[in-house]
């Protein structure tokens, strides 16, 4: 039982580790673009950008039918059969079905610039800027398909190379036009960039499942299912977009584009941080729940031991990056960014909540429970976007910070009082025991921000990272066989 329970610990901190470290070389690459468009641009180029790609996210999470989500789920079950005919058949489908959202993509923007010009500026007009956008929307839908069919058929390798490759295609692109045009380059930056996206994805899923199209009426029929098993998600996720459009927005008609820059500049830099621990969930945790989610045990089990592995590496972190950030900022942007290290503080404090928030979430979509997902996301931008606009309010651009924490302390409540309530979900002992510990460590070093400041600050500040490594690195060497595997590696 002690072999199989370090066993179960290990594949979960081994391919949390594998894909975190993915994403944490996409992250390094991202942050030496931001740095240049920060050093570029400046805080209102860095705005006007967020804005435009918040509309492109609405964009395309309105349009994309649900593809790279819905399409998966049939593409697995041939691939397993190995019932290659019908596989190819179906992925056809999925390519037509991502061209009709391609045009749906490129109707929407250009139908919805006007509106979106007299809501996010009251200055000049940038309907064309919108409408240019609609060329990005179209190759954003045909990458999510071909993404989907290599998901789908285990092309785990191609993805991650995908994922590089691509950043480094936009860190070459991009960095030329805001050098030579300022901000007149950033849409051309967004159209070129998905354009080199989609070049990169269809060159490797078109190297396994060469295209081939035969058009037949029962094509549209048949990819219905898929299409309908993925509208859920799609709401879900355009609520999250249309919720960071509006705050984006807001922030710039009540403060300026310099406000939405520094609030993107913050939200990036924490948000997208953790996001290496939580890349794991959809490629390796969320297949493993939905194989035990009838299995109310099992699930449980699944859950808790995903959020015990996933705390423990990111506890850590987040001490180490709440204490870097006055280093970090000026480093990865400049130092006119300065005065949003007190917000990105704060705002470090709310993935304590995530972590424990995330893998729960996950229980109502692994139980095909979609209206439910939905609803809980949309209470949890709800409470997001009224936090915001009343921490701006009362704070400013800190105050957006602890909005984001009040959000998802708020979100923690819904998700696991609903699962819980629903699917009996029951948290673990040594899940509240880690996390009471890891939050009082990372509570602390916020409180040291506050209190302290010259070498005391960085002595405390270390401490406590020190102290959080420890305690982290003492629970999964218990609960796995990570010492042992150190060991042998460095053949000690």
């Amino acid at each position: 039982m002690k072999e199989q329970r370090d066993e179960s610990y290990g594949h979960v901190l081994k391919y949390t580790s594998l894909f975190g470290g993915v994403q944490g070389l996409v992250i390094l690459i991202s942050l030496v673009r931001n740095k240049a468009m920060a050093l570029l641009l400046g805080a209102g180029g860095m705005g006007l950008n967020a804005l435009l790609l918040s509309m492109q996210k609405f964009a395309s999470q309105c349009t994309n039918l649900g593809i790279s989500f819905g399409a998966v789920p049939k593409l697995s079950e041939l691939h397993e059969q190995q019932a290659d005919e019908q596989l190819r058949y179906n992925i056809q489908i999925i390519r037509l079905w991502s061209l009709i959202a391609a045009v749906l993509g490129f109707l929407f923007c250009i139908v919805a610039s006007p509106l979106m010009n007299e809501v996010s500026f009251t200055w000049g007009d940038h309907t064309l800027h919108y409408a240019m956008l609609a060329i990005s929307v179209a190759m954003m839908a045909v990458t999510g398909g071909e993404t989907a069919i290599m998901k789908a058929t285990r092309q785990l390798g191609k993805l991650a190379r995908t994922q590089i490759y691509t950043v480094i295609a936009t860190l070459i692109v991009s960095v030329p036009l805001y050098y030579f045009y300022g901000h007149s380059g950033v849409v051309p930056a967004i159209v070129l960039i998905a354009f080199a996206t989609m070049l990169i994805t269809i060159a490797y899923s078109y190297r396994t499942f060469p295209f081939r199209f035969d058009f037949r009426r029962s094509m549209l029929r048949e990819g219905a299912g898929m299409i309908r098993l993925g509208l859920a998600f799609v709401f879900a996720a355009a609520v999250g977009s249309a919720s960071e459009m509006a705050i984006r927005a807001y922030l710039n008609v009540v403060g300026s584009l310099d406000e939405v820059g520094l609030y993107n500049a913050a939200f990036m830099i924490t948000i997208t941080y953790a996001g290496m621990v939580f890349s794991a969930m959809e490629s390796d945790f969320f297949p493993r729940l939905s194989g035990v989610a009838s299995d109310i045990e099992a699930t449980n089990n699944t859950v808790n031991k995903q959020i015990e592995v996933s705390l423990l590496l990111l506890a850590p972190m987040l001490v180490a990056l709440l204490m870097s950030l006055p280093l970090l900022i000026p480093m990865l942007f400049s130092s006119e960014f300065l005065p949003v290290v007190g917000m990105a503080q704060v705002a470090v404090l709310a993935m304590y909540f995530k972590v424990l928030t995330l893998p729960v979430a996950y229980i109502t979509l692994a139980r095909r429970q979609s209206l439910p997902y939905l609803m809980l996301e949309t209470s949890y931008f709800v409470v997001l976007i009224v936090a915001i606009v009343m921490g701006y309010r009362l704070w400013g651009i800190w105050g957006t910070g602890v909005a984001i924490v009040i959000a998802h302390v708020a979100e923690n409540f819904f998700v696991t009082g609903y699962v819980t309530w629903k699917f009996d979900y029951r948290t673990t002992s040594s899940v509240m025991r880690y996390a009471a510990i890891q939050m009082t460590i990372g509570f602390a070093a916020y409180a040291v921000t506050l209190l302290t400041d010259g070498w005391l600050y960085w002595i405390t500040e270390a401490a406590l990272t020190i102290v959080s490594t420890a305690y982290s690195v003492h629970i999964l060497r218990q609960k796995t066989h990570l010492w042992e595997r150190l060991r042998s590696k460095l053949r000690i």
